[in-house]
């Protein structure tokens, strides 16, 4: 049962007056209330990278670990990196790991060092909700990172909700719907419309306004 575009433009409108301006770029969030969810089961793990058909102005620190040719391409793009090397050395730096949950927000993993990174960095990205991207070592890195730069997590935390960004303040109203869509219709299509309870959008610092499901 897909949302209603004009029920949605009138929330979009309403949660961009809501609540103060900012001095920084807000984003616009949709917040999907969850009913009959076991949090403890296998719908409490629901987990969905959704590619937004518009990419936010605002673009996510994308960080590649990687060696050889993959690595020297991610630092032609300007790309952080990180080696081979330079993440064996951080074995038992908790503050480094933590450093790279912080500050990235997607990490892409060339396939051969996934191991390496769960074992180092998994401490410290687990707590704050990053799941490193395993990629294949001979990935056109910048289609991936053009992908990851309108993706966002579709995810279940520790409430039976699911909360993620879909896009920004600044956008044109019309691009914020796309996103909605697309991400609602993912959620809908993997979990079902019987166990949506309602739908917000909201900025940063704003207000949920509901977006009354048909």
């Amino acid at each position: 049962m897909p949302l209603d575009n004009e029920i949605i433009k009138g929330a979009v409108e309403k949660a961009k007056m809501l609540g103060k301006q900012r001095k920084f770029k807000q984003t616009v969030e949709l917040i999907v209330a969850l009913k009959d969810i076991n949090l403890k089961g296998n719908e409490g793990k629901f987990r969905e990278v959704v590619y937004l058909p518009h990419a936010p102005s605002k673009e996510p620190n994308i960080c590649v670990i990687a060696s050889g040719d993959l690595l020297l391409e991610a630092k032609k793009l300007g790309l952080r990196t990180i080696s081979r090397e330079e993440l064996s050395a951080m074995k038992g730096n908790k503050k480094a790991a933590r450093n790279i949950g912080n500050s990235c927000d997607w990490i892409l993993v060339s396939s051969d060092l996934m191991s390496l990174v769960g074992s180092i960095l998994g401490p410290a990205l687990g707590p704050r909700g990053k799941v490193p991207i395993a990629i294949s070592p001979k990935s056109n890195i910048s289609d991936v990172v053009n992908n990851y730069k309108r993706a966002v997590w579709a995810r279940i935390r520790n409430e039976p909700q699911i909360q993620c960004k879909v896009g920004t303040e600044d956008m044109k109203n019309e691009e914020i719907i796309d996103n909605i869509n697309a991400v609602f219709n993912t959620i809908e299509s993997k979990i079902g419309i019987a166990k949506i309870a309602r739908v917000y959008v909201k900025k940063t610092m704003g207000f949920p306004v509901e977006i009354a499901l048909r």
